[in-house]
């Protein structure tokens, strides 16, 4: 499958937004990891600003950048929402009440339960009545979220908006499911190249061994093993020197059981 990025969103540990983070995927700028910061999106009506949840603060981030750079309206694109865990604070809140006497679980916590959630606010923040897909691949959630959203690209001619982000649960499931940092990342993808593209990605699933991409800094590998949305970061880099200096790369991202997702990045096509 052949797609073209118009736009890219950012935010994670020591990586506020995508211009600020380019020069330190490409190795230009030193990597340092600091606590990713969370406001509230001011697309938000103030009743659901107050309401969101960090994992609502964090997806809105990353897609409103994205579609920002790619200068599209947000409420014309459809969009795939990629999430390993969805709000591990709520989660853990709702199964603390559970293990109380009382037992009782607001509303509020409930309807931020729900996978699909940062999906609605998106929908109240921009209007949107377009296509949306939400869904959870485990330790590979990005990547089944770029298959997918790649995949309605090239079959249906959409344009679409990857949103994928993850979070650290509290404790004691942190013990059991830990996830480095808070860490989101958007893409807009395109079927047709455009006067705003940055960069062309052709994507195909193999069975065979190619060694997966890995992140030469330390801290950045880090990250890149330690949360399931930072499988992202190879291809993220790749995206920062092609779009910085032109030419081609290949990326492997892994694909269990057994596969493998290959990604060419290169300059707009």
């Amino acid at each position: 499958m052949q797609v073209h990025v118009e736009g890219i969103g950012l935010l994670g540990p020591g990586l506020a937004g995508w211009a600020d983070s380019r020069a330190i995927l490409t190795g230009d700028s030193p990597y340092v990891a600091t606590p990713t910061v969370l406001s509230a999106s001011p697309l938000l009506p103030p009743a659901e600003r107050r309401r969101s949840v960090p994992t609502v603060k964090l997806s809105m981030a990353v897609g409103a950048e994205a579609m920002e750079q790619a200068g599209r309206d947000p409420a014309t694109v459809a969009t795939v929402f990629a999430s390993s865990s969805g709000d591990p604070d709520t989660l853990h809140q709702i199964l603390d009440t559970l293990a109380t006497e009382e037992r009782e679980i607001s509303p509020t916590r409930f309807h931020n339960s729900v996978h699909n959630a940062p999906a609605g606010y998106w929908s109240i923040a921009t209007r949107s009545r377009e296509p949306s897909t939400s869904l959870s691949a485990h330790d590979e959630s990005f990547q089944a979220g770029l298959l997918e959203a790649a995949a309605e690209v090239a079959a249906d001619g959409w344009t679409v908006g990857l949103i994928a982000y993850d979070m650290p649960y509290p404790e004691p499931l942190n013990r059991v499911r830990p996830i480095a940092g808070s860490f989101g990342t958007a893409l807009v993808l395109t079927p047709q190249p455009t006067d705003r593209c940055l960069a062309c990605l052709d994507i195909d699933i193999t069975r065979g061994d190619e060694p997966l991409t890995r992140m030469a800094d330390i801290g950045l590998e880090a990250l890149r093993t330690g949360n399931p949305t930072a499988r992202a970061l190879p291809l993220l880099s790749a995206l920062a020197r092609v779009c910085a200096g032109g030419g081609h790369e290949t990326v492997v991202l892994d694909l269990p059981p057994g596969g493998r997702l290959v990604i060419r990045v290169g300059s707009p096509c």
